[in-house]
């Protein structure tokens, strides 16, 4: 018997969870993805996506992925040239530090770039936004004037990489709140992210999700 496209999603003690899977698999439905909510390293690093979830403080969401030593499961993805969704802390996780609250915590690293308060009048960040799509986006495909849905504080506000190559060049997409700017999205090669909630986002998320999942 056949089976669609196998996620994992990465538990490692952040919150949240069980939503990012319910909305995995309504997104997959029509694909028959199978999603497994996961800490076995032999499990994230075979499926076919890995979706890194996260809420909470940067620090204590580093401990939990360092537990299940998920840094090394998403080294020998992106190595492998495997899909890994990194959604708002899980995103964060992915650049190079957080300061929070005066304590600074190093990150996955795959992005330099620090992870800081937003510097707007009322923070959390809650609510619908708009975010800015770079051209030739497969993550925003048909979402170039949706809203997304966040709830943050912390964002990466400034933006230090490049590209390794010009095929691989990263996408990364923008929103503004309060007169601050942050980065909302990032996309390169196999490694998507996004600072607001797909899960949260009605269709439109439902719609992003999609689009993740058809890359594998």
């Amino acid at each position: 018997m056949t089976t669609g496209p196998r996620v994992a999603v990465l538990d490692y003690g952040s919150g949240n969870l069980r939503s990012a899977v319910r909305a995995v698999e309504r997104a997959g439905a029509s694909r028959g993805a199978v999603v497994e909510l996961t800490a076995d390293p032999a499990v994230a690093l075979e499926a076919d996506g890995l979706l890194v979830p996260g809420v909470g403080a940067y620090e204590a969401c580093m401990r939990g992925l360092s537990s299940v030593d998920g840094e090394r499961i998403i080294e020998r993805r992106l190595i492998a040239d495997r899909p890994v969704l990194g959604i708002c802390v899980g995103m964060q996780i992915l650049f190079a530090e957080g300061v929070e609250h005066g304590v600074r915590t190093a990150g996955c690293g795959e992005w330099p770039g620090v992870v800081e308060r937003l510097q707007a009048p009322i923070v959390p960040h809650m609510g619908w936004n708009t975010v800015e799509v770079p051209t030739g986006s497969r993550m925003f495909a048909g979402l170039e004037h949706e809203r997304f849905y966040f709830v943050h504080s912390f964002g990466v506000r400034r933006w230090a990489l490049d590209g390794d190559t010009p095929l691989r060049k990263p996408r990364v997409t923008w929103t503004e709140y309060g007169g601050d700017r942050f980065v909302s999205a990032v996309e390169h090669g196999p490694l998507w992210a996004t600072q607001f909630h797909p899960e949260k986002s009605g269709d439109a998320g439902r719609r992003l999700l999609e689009n993740w999942i058809a890359t594998f």
